[in-house]
């Protein structure tokens, strides 16, 4: 359900569309990232070229895998009439839910070519969710 409330003037609906830019630029500039699974694993791929590993910070908490990084690559080339520098600077963070039968105490990592991949294997239902008998306690 989404809810609009009603306000009166021009100035608000002229921000309407303005509303969500942010999100969207922040959507356009994150790394390219293709997720897929098979019958023993979950894999995440996110393409970051020119990010050093060590500039990478990976976390597996409450069954989200949170990938942070920042991008800082530096160019400069001379000659003898002219001047090249070019500098890329950059703070990115992607964030994946995974799924109740995913192992996160056991997601695995490497870097290789500039893409980071990303294994959190599977366990099995009967394991992730073992069932306890609750007992009520009277008055």
């Amino acid at each position: 359900m989404v809810e609009k409330s009603e306000t009166s003037g021009l100035w608000p609906s002229l921000y309407d569309p303005l509303r969500a830019l942010g999100t969207r630029i922040a959507d356009w500039l994150s790394p390219a990232t293709e997720a897929s699974s098979n019958d023993n694993a979950y894999d995440i791929s996110m393409e970051l070229p020119g990010v050093s590993e060590d500039d990478i910070e990976l976390t597996v908490e409450d069954g989200v895998v949170t990938v942070r990084g920042e991008k800082k690559t530096q160019q400069e080339k001379k000659g003898d009439t002219w001047y090249f520098s070019e500098r890329q600077y950059g703070a990115f963070r992607r964030s994946f839910r995974l799924p109740e039968d995913a192992d996160g105490d056991k997601a695995s990592a490497r870097m290789a070519d500039g893409v980071l991949h990303v294994t959190v294997p599977r366990r099995s239902l009967e394991t992730a969710k073992s069932a306890r008998k609750i007992d009520i306690a009277r008055g």
